[in-house]
């Protein structure tokens, strides 16, 4: 079986169709994704604002990103929970749209970005947890950051008109 005959399978599920035809509850899934990403986002956007030496400069980089982290993984986790239902509901119309796709390849390319940032740069934040400008590697990871993800908003918010740009 291929993962597109999977993906018709899973479409002809009764959850998913009922989360599909539900008049209210797929929208309170959307909801929750967005306002979900608002925390994600806003908890990422200070974070790289404070690699990139541009805000809470009086604050310990340590500091703010340990303070910030059960926010940010909080988030991150309903985000996918909820994105994942999104999927479920219409998994072939999502498999086959190329914005969902990107979606899903800058959030990878956002996870690389912090497994290296927490790999290399933040290994040696003792060095530079205090500076104001922080090191070259700390800014580059802040501004791929924040690159990636308003990257993921867009292709998000592009989805629903793939047949727009394509058809």
């Amino acid at each position: 079986m291929s993962l597109y005959n999977f993906l018709e399978w899973l479409a002809t599920t009764p959850a998913s169709i009922a989360l599909h035809e539900s008049r209210y509850l797929y929208l309170v899934v959307l909801t929750v994704h967005v306002l979900t990403l608002f925390l994600f986002v806003g908890a990422i956007i200070l974070q790289s604002l404070r690699l990139l030496g541009f805000g809470l400069t009086g604050v310990a980089t340590s500091s703010l990103l340990r303070r910030l982290r059960p926010w940010t993984l909080a988030g991150f986790a309903v985000m996918v929970t909820s994105g994942s239902l999104l999927f479920f509901a219409a998994p072939v119309d999502k498999f086959v749209n190329f914005f969902f796709r990107a979606k899903l390849l800058l959030i990878f390319l956002a996870g690389v970005n912090v497994f290296f940032f927490n790999r290399t740069i933040y290994r040696q934040i003792e060095t530079w947890d205090l500076a104001t400008r922080p090191p070259r590697a700390a800014r580059l990871a802040g501004s791929i950051s924040l690159i990636l993800w308003a990257g993921v908003i867009t292709a998000g918010r592009m989805i629903p008109y793939q047949a727009y740009w394509f058809n």
